[in-house]
């Protein structure tokens, strides 16, 4: 009876599974559609690199399909899909760097190749294939050699590993046949064929910028930081205007400096392939990039000695909280600005040092307040200064915070003239004034002709001269000259 009642049971539990097993599938499918649309929507960019990827594989796939282009290329037509597939990389400077790389490594590995055969041969058939052992292990283990120098590795590590592949396949096929110069003519043109082209569909259709990648990255990591410099001061010294829960999110934004560094170095590397572009030259001092983004992960790291002293339960008393609370919350406010000034510079590539100066000048005034402020609350007890201590290391990180943004103005500065930012003009003042109008403010008392010379004498004057705003023609200076005014100053 057990018995019978366990294989009933197992029987409805199979036809329960098999009845709810269309509801699963629907549900599994309609979930990974919903993944991939999210994925797709995240960067549409991804779907139209796919998309090039399927149009470069098209064109090269003629020399297959046509017949005068496959009677002149054979099968070797193939090493130009195989080129596409390997070559095709999401920016322009990625598939210029393969493409590059392969088809130069090609072409010398090509003919080293060849050379090995020819030279090999004046050695008789017992020699031959010792000769060209020799080659293949001397240049093979020469270019894997050359693979662990960290330039040649980050730059031509993809054509090293081309050179030994194809020099070993040349050299070790061309052992075999004696069509030798044929068979490295064809594998060379389809190589070059398939390199060209999706490089040309990299550049030409929708193409994606590793150089453009890399600077809106690192805009877009200055912005990070004053969104949690911002956060910080609503965490540590709340107000009603924010919740906790929207300051603590912005205070978390730095995180993703901390892990960004490989992206930047791979995306500095790949921007040094590409051509000019847009608003960036052709030499355009994409190293400066890194030097910045090492500053901005040097300041995050200080964010997450700082987030520790907001997430800490210590408490610190409310009196020393209420003395630093103004010249920390200024600290933060001025140093934020600073720094989303510096983004605006960077994203714009407008120069905007006053704005910033300003800034960072309004934070420093703020530390001397600070000082000032922790001198007048020097501690009476051990007590009292066990207590106030954790306040006094978050003060004295806060300040660093600021000393970092001094450097990062520094170092956009620097890199705002290599890259030839445009000046921003303050739209108050007239471009044909510039500099040397000067705004006064004040009360000014007019020397009348009336007034005798030694009331005029024993007060204050000035002499000004006036202008028009469009400067006058060399016939109305002569005719006019200028006119000049005494006031007194009041």
């Amino acid at each position: 009876m057990e018995m019978d009642l366990n294989a009933q049971v197992k029987k409805a539990g199979f036809f329960q599974r098999l009845k709810e097993f269309p509801c699963k599938l629907k549900d599994g499918v309609t979930k990974r559609i919903k993944n991939v649309q999210k994925f797709g929507k995240d960067d549409p960019r991804r779907i139209i690199h796919s998309l090039k990827v399927g149009l470069s594989l098209t064109l090269v796939s003629m020399l297959y399909y046509v017949r005068p282009l496959y009677n002149s290329f054979g099968v070797s037509g193939m090493w130009a899909i195989l080129t596409v597939v390997v070559v095709s990389e999401f920016t322009v400077g990625g598939t210029l760097s393969k493409g590059l790389n392969r088809g130069f490594a090609t072409l010398i590995a090509g003919a080293l190749g060849v050379g090995a055969v020819h030279l090999a041969r004046f050695c008789g058939d017992k020699g031959e294939p010792i000769v060209l052992g020799i080659f293949v292990f001397s240049l093979g283990a020469a270019a894997t050699f050359s693979r662990f120098f960290p330039r040649i590795k980050q730059r031509y590590d993809y054509g090293a590993l081309i050179f030994i592949l194809t020099f070993s396949m040349v050299a070790v096929s061309g052992y075999r046949t004696d069509e030798i110069l044929v068979m490295a003519y064809q594998r060379l043109s389809t190589i070059l064929i398939g390199g060209t082209i999706c490089i040309l569909v990299s550049i030409f259709v929708f193409p994606v910028w590793a150089g453009e990648d890399l600077h809106k990255m690192v805009a877009n990591n200055i912005i990070k930081l004053a969104n949690s410099l911002e956060g910080f001061e609503g965490e540590y010294f709340p107000s009603s205007e924010k919740t906790s829960k929207e300051t603590n999110s912005c205070v978390q934004q730095y995180k993703s400096i901390l892990t960004s560094k490989s992206t930047e170095d791979t995306l500095a590397n790949l921007a040094r392939w590409e051509p000019g572009h847009g608003r960036f030259r052709l030499r355009h001092p994409w190293t400066k990039y890194l030097k910045i983004a090492g500053l901005v992960r040097q300041c995050a790291f200080h964010f997450e000695i700082l987030n520790g002293y907001v997430l800490s339960d210590v408490k610190i008393p409310q009196d020393f909280i209420s003395k630093i609370q103004e010249p920390c919350s200024i600290m933060s406010r001025e140093a934020c600005e600073a720094l989303k000034a510096i983004a605006k510079s960077i994203k714009t590539m407008k120069r905007d040092s006053v704005c910033v100066n300003a800034h960072i000048e309004n934070s420093k005034n703020a530390i001397q307040n600070l000082r000032i402020a922790l001198k007048t609350s020097s501690p009476e007890t051990e007590k009292d200064l066990l207590e106030i201590i954790p306040g006094v290391t978050m003060a004295s990180i806060l300040i660093e915070i600021v000393n970092y943004v001094e450097k990062i103005s520094e170092a956009v500065e620097e890199f705002s003239g290599l890259a030839h930012f445009k000046e921003t003009l303050d739209p108050k003042v007239s471009p044909e004034l510039g500099q040397h109008q000067l705004l006064h403010r004040g009360s000014v008392k007019p020397v009348l002709e009336g007034d005798s010379e030694e009331e005029n004498n024993s007060s204050p004057h000035v002499v000004i001269n006036v202008h028009d705003e469009q400067p006058p023609t060399t016939s109305e200076k002569i005719v006019s000259g200028v006119q000049k005014t005494r006031v007194g100053v009041v």
